[in-house]
């Protein structure tokens, strides 16, 4: 399963969007609606999926799914 297919999953569980609405440039607040609770919900997921921890500074560059894609893939060995 790619990157990009497993932040899917997560995203899928954590908000109330259907798959084709996770395009990369969709933005997680504005787009997808995802409230301050979603974000650190999805954020503990993806730590736990990828075995990685994101710091506080990180996520304020964490805004689209593209940027999270990009994020865990630049740290994460294949």
């Amino acid at each position: 399963m790619s990157v990009q297919e497993r932040v899917n999953k997560i995203l899928l569980e954590n908000l109330d969007v259907s798959e084709s609405d996770l395009t990369p440039d969709a933005h997680l607040r504005s787009t997808l609606g995802a409230t301050s609770v979603d974000v650190v919900e999805i954020l503990a997921a993806l730590e736990n999926e990828f075995g990685m921890e994101v710091s506080n500074e990180e996520i304020q560059d964490l805004r689209t799914v593209g940027d999270i894609v990009k994020f865990i893939e630049a740290r994460v060995a294949p």
